[in-house]
């Protein structure tokens, strides 16, 4: 197989022996950095109850543990304002693996709210009473959460099993998304879905919130009748009886990847280890986009970096209120219904999540701060599997679309930005969502692009990836555990120090601000990317009638959707432009744009708006009246109120805000009501610690107009 390409100078094994997690650094996180190296976390178990009338989940949580050393004091879990603690408890639990504990939920309405499950345990008598009464307290820790602390029994010995038993119910959650009716394509029931990256799943359960705990899972869920309940799990059942859903996750998970949906889902089979599930109105056009092709992927994955170790590979289609464009929950991801617009946009969105089913689910960074080892890793795997599926020329003019992105956000930041570093360093306190930005993708991307380089075979490089998932596959780790594989499965290069090779040490990738130090020659899509620089061209050229002429001959339908949002970009990139030329683009393009996908359209009515073109301001409003996902709506509503269109904007949103999901439309109102000068992008990221992290609007940069949301990123 053909390389994609080689390296230019940018400007500017065995299996795993058993292990105990990473220790986290100290100080980042209240459990993590207290109590979660105190313990071994074996097992969780979670009953839950869905009550979409009270916007409210009522749940039952037993963690089965071991201690690590005799007679802790207290179990420190992260948890948030949102759970309300009913009751902690313990139990002794039986050395070997007890089958999972049965959950009794409460009857009917009554005139006061339901109490939460309650466990019932397969190896104590009924009338046993569920545990030994624990003291408890919240403690405040963070904007984006809490610390509960359970006070242990003082005699309890090391390594000997026992188990925690928290009733809780949690209402407004920022990990918990709650849609009437009317915010679905249906229209007719409720909705929920759960997103848990990075911190938030701390409002669904109490936990151990960092990525460098993995335990197995396994859940008993109660929703009302004709609602489908789905989890993040190897396997599902509906126990009919009973009127509940069972799950197991056999693979140790951190908290993150426990993921829930329930909605009006059906299924369709579109291979043979995966099925997609969305709205009746969706399922065809879902079906017919990745039937077969999502088999394809895995293959292709498959041949690369080993087998597939999580059984199903299922896919659900979530309303335009899933807060960024997809997310890798381990046997079931979660995507945006919108995204099926774009096939180009679909096809990498979802060989993305493919990838981290070996890059992030099986092998996780075990701290928020190398995020890019889930991130840089998976976009690695992902432009591999194109490569192998779509050719090299394909995978070039993505990767341009997404460096070009990165040198624009460079610029808008500049090059001494601590969010640019592969290593950023997190205060206490500090909400690690923050860092999902593109340089997490990109520049992480270009350093593990870096490392293939250096052994000078992309086939061996995957030989290398193959043996690292296969001796990491579901621990964590850290950076320094891949730089030291890498360097043990090539002798010849430590021999050679690669790692300490002037302007190109390993060091300085993890920790110097600024552009990768390296990345690819992407000449092997030229003849993709060469069209779209000379159309560019002709548009910023002079006389403007002979290059519009020129232009004009130019057929842009024909394009690919990457090409096409390429131009644009640089369009955007050169806004405001002379208003001749933005009249000659609108005579010339308007219309078939308007036909085209919202990856397109949001790019030209941007274009439009960060123009002042009024006679396309009618689409502007027409786009804004249809789409209602925040990778449309937010960038739009910034760039009105950044300039002259405040008042249209503010037309626009009374007219649609009945339809926003209430976070979105919070967020919205903040932008409307202080715009987006010095204060107000930190105004409008108040809502961030109530709502499960976006597409970043630029927390990273206070008092920047533009922000990390240029391009759209799966997590």
């Amino acid at each position: 197989m053909a390389a994609q390409c080689c390296c230019r100078k940018a400007p500017g094994a065995d299996a795993a022996p058993a292990r105990p997690p990473p220790e986290p650094p100290p100080a980042l996180d209240v459990a993590s950095a207290s109590s979660a190296r105190l313990f071994r976390l074996r097992h969780l178990q979670l009953g839950l109850e869905l009550r979409p009338e009270a916007r409210e989940l009522a749940g039952c949580l037993v963690l089965e543990l071991c201690a690590r050393r005799p007679s802790p004091r207290a179990l420190v879990l992260d948890a948030h304002p949102a759970l309300r603690l009913h009751s902690a408890a313990f139990r002794r639990a039986p050395a070997a693996a007890a089958p999972p504990c049965a959950f009794a939920f409460a009857a009917g309405p009554g005139p006061a709210p339901p109490p939460p499950p309650r466990p019932a345990f397969p190896d104590a008598p009924a009338a046993e009473p569920a545990g030994r009464p624990l003291a408890f307290r919240l403690d405040p820790f963070t904007d984006y959460g809490s610390s509960l602390t359970v006070t242990l029994p003082p005699e309890l010995p090391a390594h000997q099993p026992f188990q925690v038993i928290l009733r809780y119910t949690s209402t407004d959650a920022p990990a918990i998304w709650w849609l009437e009716p009317e915010l679905t394509y249906g229209r007719t029931k409720p909705f929920v879905f759960t997103q848990g990256h990075s911190v938030c799943n701390r409002s669904f359960f109490p936990c151990f919130d960092t990525p460098a705990v993995k335990c197995t899972y396994s859940a008993v869920v109660k929703a009302p009748s004709g609602v489908q309940v789905l989890m993040s799990a190897t396997q599902s059942t509906y126990v009919e009886e009973e009127g509940v859903y069972r799950f197991h996750m056999e693979h140790p998970v951190p908290a993150y990847l426990v993921a829930l949906v329930a909605g009006d889902l059906q299924p369709a089979d579109i291979g043979p280890r995966s099925r997609v599930w969305a709205e009746p109105c969706l399922l065809p056009t879902a079906t017919s986009k990745l039937s077969g092709a999502v088999e394809q992927w895995l293959s292709a994955a498959e041949r690369l970096y080993g087998p597939y170790m999580w059984g199903r590979y299922d896919i659900v289609f979530l309303p335009p209120s899933f807060p960024i464009v997809a997310m890798e929950n381990p046997c079931l991801t979660f995507i945006i219904s919108s995204i099926l617009e774009s096939d180009e946009f679909l096809v990498i969105d979802v060989i993305h999540e493919v990838a981290h089913s070996w890059f992030g689910n099986a092998v996780t960074n075990a701290t928020w701060e190398e995020m890019w080892l889930s991130e840089g890793l998976a976009t690695y795997a992902q432009r591999r599997i194109t490569t192998e599926t779509y050719g090299a020329a394909f995978t070039c003019l993505e990767t341009a679309f997404r460096l070009d992105a990165l040198h624009r956000q460079m610029k808008l930041l500049g090059e001494d930005s601590p969010v640019s570093k592969l290593q950023v360093k997190l205060e206490p306190g500090v909400n690690p969502s923050h860092l999902m930005n593109l340089f997490t993708y990109e520049k992480g991307y270009c350093f593990v692009y870096y490392l293939s380089q250096l052994c000078g075979d992309p086939q061996r490089f995957d030989d290398f990836l193959r043996a690292y998932v296969d001796k990491y596959k579901f621990t964590s780790v850290v950076a320094q555990d891949l730089l030291d594989s890498f360097l043990s499965f090539f002798p010849e290069l430590k021999e050679q120090s690669v790692d300490s090779r002037a302007g190109l040490e390993f060091e300085r990738w993890l920790n110097a601000a600024g552009p990768p130090l390296a990345e690819p020659d992407l000449s092997q899509g030229s003849s993709l990317t060469r069209p779209v620089e000379a159309l560019f061209r002709l548009w910023t050229a002079e006389p403007l009638d002979q290059a519009t002429a020129s232009a004009r001959a130019v057929d842009i339908s024909k394009w690919r959707t990457f090409q096409t949002a390429l131009f644009l970009d640089r369009l955007l990139d050169g806004s405001p432009l002379p208003q001749e030329v933005v009249t000659s683009l609108s005579q010339c393009y308007s219309s078939l744009l308007d036909s085209m996908n919202a990856e397109i359209r949001i790019r030209w009515l941007q274009i439009v708006v960060r123009n002042d073109y009024y006679p396309d301001l009618h689409r502007v409003r027409r786009f804004l009246e249809s789409q209602m996902s925040r990778m449309y709506t937010i960038p739009l509503y910034e760039d009105l109120c950044t300039g002259a269109l405040k008042s249209f904007a503010l037309d626009v949103f009374y007219q649609t805000q009945g339809r926003l999901h209430p976070n979105l439309r919070r967020t919205i109102q903040q932008i409307l009501s202080q715009g987006l000068g010095p204060g107000g992008e930190q105004g409008a990221a108040a809502e961030s610690e109530t709502a499960p992290p976006a597409l970043l609007r630029g927390d990273e940069a206070p008092g920047s107009a533009i922000s990390l949301r240029d391009v759209n990123v799966s997590a």
